[in-house]
């Protein structure tokens, strides 16, 4: 990558930086040991945390869900310590209430109980949106990367709009929905769908046009308010990063410090296109949602669609592109290792969700799967 390293600073002039900064939210199911069905004992799994770890955590839309947050992080080594000590408080404190902590993408069997916890807004979002909020529990693996200002923020959204089909295969962690095998690598990605402000992020000429959409979204009643803008990739309606939300939750730390390491990279690569004046690829809306359906359904076992040219490619081709694209940001910056062994390692082990399968082909039984995953969770710590 040395000689793509240094054409592409050629290219684009590159200047000396810091590295981005990266975090990430991770949301995980409660699951009772037994039957495998969502448990909702959030309350009492939040209240065994203490200290940094409670700071981190956050109730989800569901008693049967929490999420842990990281802290602001300079490099991807500081990034696994930090997941890797907020899944193993969150697996314990889980044990302590009778459940496991299990990242997973979508409800692998059955939510009996649909318990939220006490807010207003939940329950306004129910009344607006009806069965669709009532839809099992889902959980994501959010990434933010630091970009303090906004127009940039938005800009670095529309660059970013091709790649993240790929981004969202490679994070495939869902394929099982109510004990069976869905045939999509991502059911979490179409569940997903029936929400009204989700899905591929539009293309905003500036962050002025970013904001009146919203708002117009908003009076029309497609979304409660700027906290409800679930495209893909956003700028953060608290931070001042951009935020990715494409990927299921990653079985792993390591999983989860890949996405997160290519999703950085990514940001710091289309910024420096930016800052060089290079356009963004202006998609047709069609075949962006068309990428994105074959990355949920394929994962990285069959083939992803370019939704710059319509052409259906060997999904490792289409991995192989992105990480030559994204090379020098990941020498530049750090985390050329990192990324290099997670792809390595997905090539040899598949997704999460190929790695569910083949635990289920052994015997069939989704409880082994998810026993499985449990141990996955929490495995670094």
């Amino acid at each position: 990558m040395d000689a793509v390293s240094n054409g592409y600073r050629q290219r684009v002039g590159i200047a000396d930086r810091s590295p981005m900064t990266v975090g990430v939210e991770e949301e995980f199911l409660l699951l009772d040991a037994s039957s495998g069905n969502n448990l909702a004992v959030a309350d009492q799994v939040l209240a065994q945390l203490t200290g940094q770890a409670l700071e981190q955590s956050r109730h989800e839309f569901r008693q049967s869900m929490i999420e842990m947050v990281t802290p602001v992080c300079s490099d991807l080594t500081q990034l696994r310590e930090q997941l890797t000590a907020a899944r193993a408080v969150a697996a314990a404190a889980a044990a302590a209430a009778g459940a496991r902590l299990v990242a997973v993408g979508a409800t692998p069997i059955r939510e009996a109980d649909i318990t939220r916890p006490a807010a207003e807004r939940y329950e306004r979002i129910i009344r607006q949106f009806g069965p669709v909020a009532l839809d099992p529990a889902l959980c994501g693996c959010h990434v933010h990367v630091g970009v303090p200002d906004r127009e940039l923020a938005v800009q670095v959204c529309n660059h970013l709009r091709p790649w993240l089909p790929v981004i969202q295969a490679i994070a495939a962690n869902s394929p099982f929905r109510a004990g069976a095998d869905t045939g999509y690598a991502s059911w979490r990605s179409i569940q997903l769908e029936r929400w009204p402000s989700l899905g591929p992020s539009p293309y905003f000429a500036d962050a002025a046009e970013y904001d009146r959409t919203v708002e117009q979204l908003i009076t029309a009643g497609v979304m409660l308010d700027a906290g409800m803008v679930l495209w893909y990739a956003r700028p953060s309606a608290r931070y001042p990063t951009v935020e990715v939300r494409v990927a299921d939750v990653a079985p792993t730390a390591d999983d989860a410090v890949l996405v997160a390491g290519l999703v950085r990279a990514l940001a710091a690569t289309v910024l420096d296109d930016i800052r060089a004046g290079l356009p963004a690829p202006r998609l047709r809306s069609s075949l962006l949602g068309a990428a994105h359906w074959r990355a949920a359904h394929d994962g990285l076992e069959g083939q992803l669609l370019d939704p710059a040219t319509g052409e259906l490619r060997p999904a490792w081709d289409v991995v192989d592109d992105l990480l030559s694209f994204v090379g020098p940001a990941l020498i530049r910056d750090g985390g050329l290792e990192t990324v290099i062994a997670g792809t390595d390692r997905l090539r040899i082990e598949g997704t999460g969700a190929e790695r569910q399968r083949r635990v289920h082909r052994r015997r069939g039984d989704i409880r082994d799967v998810l026993a499985y995953l449990a141990g996955e969770t929490s495995v670094d710590a």
